[in-house]
């Protein structure tokens, strides 16, 4: 009796699942996914972009300035004073050298406002600088 309670205890030892290697899979597509996935600053307001005859799409965006219809600077969903524009550019820049800027400003918005996002871009040293429109 002793050898068949034995025996039954040994067997579902063996017949465990070992679920380790499954767990090591996931956690390393996990860890893939994260590193290669885009984030995106996003402006914070939709505006009415002018419409244009033609356009290309930017690849790699990251950063999103918004300009308002009646000219609020929009930077990572705040509200940004023109003085500070550069600033943020900057920043936002530092942590993604690759991507470019893309301006998003209303057709409503005065001029004044995106040559100065414009002129702030530059000055932060950004090369890859575009005007979002309307297909």
């Amino acid at each position: 009796m002793a050898r068949q309670a034995n025996r039954f205890s040994r067997s579902d030892e063996e017949s465990d699942i070992n679920l380790t290697p499954m767990l090591d899979v996931v956690f390393i597509m996990l860890i893939f996914f994260i590193v290669t996935a885009t984030f995106i600053k996003q402006a914070g307001i939709d505006v009415l972009r002018p419409e244009a005859e033609t356009g290309m799409q930017k690849p790699t965006v990251s950063v999103l300035v918004a300009i308002g219809p009646n000219g609020d600077i929009w930077i990572d969903k705040r509200k940004v004073d023109a003085a500070a524009v550069r600033a943020h550019i900057e920043r936002l820049h530092a942590e993604n050298p690759k991507g470019g800027l893309v301006i998003q400003s209303d057709r409503h918005a005065k001029y004044e406002q995106l040559k100065t996002v414009l002129s702030a871009a530059r000055a932060a040293g950004m090369t890859q600088i575009a005007v979002s429109t309307e297909a």
